[in-house]
């Protein structure tokens, strides 16, 4: 039997357990708290704290702008307008694939219910995030690509 690499055995991942990425159920798990987390900082309303989730190389094709966002001062620009929307995510399907110990993607689709709860619209978006466990064992975005589901959805 081969063994597994743990992504939390090295020095710089102090302190965040013996949870593996070769075990199905731990990607599934780090990925659900990871989004669980971003889209907790959503709900601060606060640009700044949702982007010191974003590294500070990272990249980002936010959903309703068309620009190409980077680093944390980007992702803090685009949630400044994104956030008046009080948006609530939830994922509606995804695929977790391993990089290596440090990096994962998540990708899939997922819903936002934006504007007041009495008047909320529904996005319909797919997404991709390229995580990334930083020195402090901490994930955050390298990545970040989210864009509208087209209408003809073949």
């Amino acid at each position: 039997m081969e063994s597994s690499e743990s992504i939390f055995a090295t020095p710089e991942n102090k302190g965040l357990g013996s949870r593996n990425l070769e075990n199905e159920a731990n990607f599934q798990e780090i990925a659900a708290e990871n989004f669980q987390k971003w889209n907790d900082l959503l709900q601060t309303g606060d640009p700044k704290k949702v982007a010191e989730i974003y590294t500070d190389d990272g990249t980002f094709l936010p959903t309703v702008s068309g620009d190409f966002k980077k680093g944390p001062n980007g992702a803090e620009e685009y949630f400044k307008k994104f956030l008046e929307k009080n948006p609530r995510g939830e994922i509606t399907e995804s695929v977790i694939q391993k990089i290596d110990g440090n990096h994962f993607l998540h990708s899939g689709k997922y819903d936002f219910k934006v504007g007041p709860k009495d008047q909320e619209d529904t996005l319909h978006a797919r997404f991709t995030f390229l995580w990334k466990l930083d020195e402090n064992g901490d994930w955050k975005i390298a990545h970040h690509h989210s864009s509208f589901i087209p209408e003809d959805n073949e």
